[in-house]
């Protein structure tokens, strides 16, 4: 064990577990009370067969497990978080920046057997304090800086199973970490110089060549491969907690020399050498490597057998090598980089499931989102975010929806007005009755994003080609003010579109679940994990509807909404069945209180400064950040306030109604801004794993609300079945709205069109919230169909957003 550190003798946390290190009772366990605890990182990792060792009393269905810095201000330690906290990780209660009390520590064994290290068996979350509260509690210390409680500095790896890296905090397909290297092993002097001349000495094989081999069942030496990528999958972590493997990854790249085209497939440690140094378009030399049947040969899925090439850190050890461009023999034929853009005209003539590549601005940058992965594990999630582009060929923007491609730099800094290249899309069409067709594009295992702004453009393969400079040639027309004005970022946002009658959305479920009880829903509900998006479908009556202005402030006005109360007569036959009733004299379940002060929070210094430092250019020109897609020109922006806030009233004080009464921050979709692009999209995007990335809560509200949402309703539901009662927001889709797809078949504006169209008639001006909430008595008994869409904000909050209601005939 390293020496203690000198640490400042006012330092509580020091004093307590210096104690319990030195403990000589078997289980010893000590309970700090002295002044809050700051968490200020989180990491996860997998867990492996040695569970049951560290955790003996703990049964935990999760496959997951936690390790942790906390801090007083005055030191910070590494421990290792019980299993039966992860309840409350996976809701989003207890998060980077959360404030401790009650914490029970314990010291135990570490992964290696060498020493102790310490464990968190139980805390407190401080729900009186958010985040903000430890920037402010932090700010004037450099969290970095502080000491550790004895050790001079941990190692970063996991604390509870022989892991060598740790997992994105929510999903299993980003790398995360130092351990993933930037730069190539070999540009760090750590090769054989002899080794390496042998190596180049070797004859350069053809992949045919290797192939002819390996079917014949030669074992000679096999020579030199040089290839070219042409796709690289997404990165693959199959670890499983009865299995010790401590890198279990694997990643593959398509490649192909002037014979063949074959798959690669990087192994374990490999993924962390050369994954992020590896793009599309570079060409490879490749010694010391596998060969066997390949997976698609072994499936039956090939007609003739084939081969693949496996990189291995031992036996033998793969020897890789980045070949400069310069350094490219045309004696090799190396193919060029396949691609296959489509503007956004072209898709609409497009059959399903083609596989395209797109260019253009970003117009809509959605929130981060995530669903579970049905065909994995129970807790396995694929994270997504939606996202809108306009290339000038089409009315309609190209809508797709972004999966995980294993590039969480680039992905989580997306935002408007960015140019996008996205490679290797599959197209779905969605038909909605006979004749209407709605498209959108979706990963593939191959799908790579290049977009400006994010550093991306020195390794984009694209530069150059015809559809990229035709499509540089119509930015030059592009009105940048009016495109600016229609830039929306985060918010809910759902698509395609569902049907306008109940018969064909029940046609369209394709074998998904059927209507459920208040009660299932309200069980699955509680289970959502955050950012956790799940659609429910029950039968309800509507008991109360309110409408909340939004302000020229841009503010949404929640003082004296109008609203109406509804007074179901519930037939008496019925009543046994519904245990739940509404009270005779029941309040609306809106409250109308206004928020008290409506400061802004400012941001702690040291994150101010660093977003200063990144966006020192506040001068916007569309087509000027396209030349990074030409000259790889890196120009960023900055960082300036914004007067205009948002706020937001506290929860419905009913804890028996599911949902909330009142619209969440994450829910609106706000005016993009410009000069403050970055802070805005960490705003909007998913809880971070460091206290040095953490944004204040409180930030999002200094941005104003996109210009086309000039308010929102709020419903209460009452569920058929057995009366539970649940708090919707019902956004109806207006021309210029994210969700503003007209149909063909005009309806007449009344509540029940309005709720089975998900929005008003694209045949005539919308009535005014008045006139509606005024004829809000017409869904007075009416037996609703609703489908809602729910996703986990955390921190127990759950937005429900009402897609459609479809009446229920007698």
């Amino acid at each position: 064990m390293a020496a203690v550190s000198p640490i400042s003798e006012g330092c509580a946390l020091q004093r307590s577990l210096s104690k319990l290190a030195t403990a000589s009772s078997g289980s010893p366990r000590v309970k700090y009370q002295s002044e809050p605890l700051y968490l200020v990182s989180l990491e996860r990792y997998g867990r492996d067969p040695n569970f049951a060792v560290h955790f003996p009393d703990s049964i935990s269905m999760s496959d997951s497990l936690f390790d942790a810095t906390v801090s007083d201000g005055d030191c910070r330690v590494r421990v290792s978080l019980d299993s039966s906290l992860n309840s409350l990780i996976h809701r989003n209660k207890l998060h980077c920046g959360s404030v401790l009390r009650n914490v029970v520590f314990s010291a135990v064994g570490d992964s290696e057997g060498d020493g102790r290290t310490f464990h968190i068996c139980s805390l407190d979350v401080d729900s009186t304090c958010r985040s903000d509260a430890a920037l402010r509690a932090l700010s004037s210390v450099n969290v970095d800086t502080l000491q550790w409680v004895m050790v001079a500095e941990p190692n970063l790896v996991p604390l509870r199973a022989r892991r060598s890296t740790y997992l994105p905090l929510w999903n299993n397909h980003d790398f995360t970490g130092d351990a993933w290297r930037h730069t190539p092993p070999s540009e760090t002097g750590e090769e054989d110089s002899e080794e390496e001349d042998l190596l180049e000495g070797q004859p350069v094989m053809s992949l045919a060549e290797v192939r002819r081999h390996f079917l014949s069942g030669s074992r000679r030496r096999r020579g030199t491969l040089c290839v070219r990528i042409l796709h690289k999958s997404r990165l693959m972590y199959y670890g499983k907690s009865d299995q010790s493997c401590e890198c279990p990854y694997k990643a593959e790249l398509k490649v192909a020399d002037g014979s063949m085209s074959v798959c690669v497939v990087l192994w374990n440690t490999v993924c962390l050498d050369w994954y992020r140094c590896l793009q599309p378009g570079q060409v490879l030399r490749l010694s010391r490597y596998r060969v066997k049947e390949s997976y698609s040969s072994r499936s039956g899925q090939d007609t003739e057998p084939s081969i693949e090439i496996s990189l291995n850190s031992r036996n033998p050890a793969v020897k890789v090598a980045i070949v400069p461009k310069q350094h490219v023999s045309p004696e090799w034929s190396l193919p060029d980089l396949p691609h296959n853009f489509l503007c956004g005209q072209e898709l609409l003539s497009c059959p399903q499931s083609t596989i395209c590549d797109v260019i253009g601005v970003v117009v809509f940058a959605g929130r981060q989102e995530r669903v579970r992965n049905k065909a994995g594990r129970r807790s396995e999630f694929e994270e997504y975010r939606w996202l809108q582009l306009e290339d000038g060929t089409s009315d309609h923007p190209i809508t797709i929806k972004l999966l995980s491609t294993s590039q969480p730099d680039i992905q989580s800094r997306i935002q408007p007005m960015a140019l996008l290249v996205c490679t290797q899309l599959k197209l779905v069409k969605v038909t909605l009755g006979s004749a209407t067709t709605f498209e959108y594009l979706v990963n593939t295992p191959h799908t790579q994003v290049y977009c400006t702004g994010t550093g991306s453009h020195p390794v984009m393969p694209y530069k150059g080609i015809r559809p990229v400079r035709q499509f540089l040639q119509w930015l030059k027309q592009v009105d940048e003010a009016s495109m600016l004005d229609r830039a929306v970022i985060g918010g809910y946002f759902s698509y395609p579109p569902l049907p306008v009658s109940l018969q064909s959305f029940m046609e369209n479920r394709q074998g998904e679940a059927g209507m459920i009880s208040g009660g299932e829903m309200k069980l699955q509900y509680e289970q959502l994990h955050y950012r956790e998006r799940q659609r429910f479908v029950v039968q309800c009556t509507i008991t109360a509807a309110r409408y909340h202005r939004r302000e020229d402030s841009g503010r949404i006005r929640n003082s004296d909404p109008l609203s109406a109360q509804l007074s179901p007569r519930v037939p008496r036959h019925r009543e046994r069945l519904e245990p739940f009733k509404t009270p005779p004299k029941r309040k609306l379940l809106f409250a109308t209180d206004t928020p008290g002060s409506s400061s802004r929070k400012r941001l702690a210094p040291a994150f101010q400064q660093s977003l200063t430092e990144e966006d020192a250019e506040n001068e916007f020109s569309l087509f000027d950040g396209a030349l990074e897609f030409l000259v790889g020109e890196d120009d960023d922006d900055d960082d300036v306030d914004d007067d205009e806030s948002f706020s937001t009233p506290p929860s419905s004080p009913m804890p028996s109604n599911l949902g909330i009464a009142q619209i969440a921050m994450e829910t609106l979709p706000w005016r993009f801004c410009y000069e403050r692009r970055h802070v805005q999209a960490a705003a909007v995007g998913m809880q971070t794993n460091s206290f040095n990335k953490l944004l204040p809560h409180r930030e999002l509200e200094s941005f104003s609300p996109a210009p086309c949402y000039t308010g929102y309703f709020t419903l209460t539901l009452r569920v058929l079945s057995d009366g539970v009662l649940l708090d919707v927001l019902f956004l109806p889709a207006t021309p210029g709205s994210l969700h503003w797809t007209p149909f063909p078949l005009t309806h007449d504006n009344s509540w029940e069109s309005i709720l089975s169209h998900g929005g008003f008639s694209p045949h005539g001006p919308p009535p005014s919230p008045a006139d509606l909430i005024a004829t809000a008595t017409q869904l007075t008994n009416q037996r609703l169909v609703c489908v809602l869409e729910a996703c986990a904000l955390g921190e127990d909050k759950v937005e429900l957003v009402l897609n459609r209601a479809f009446p229920l005939r007698s």
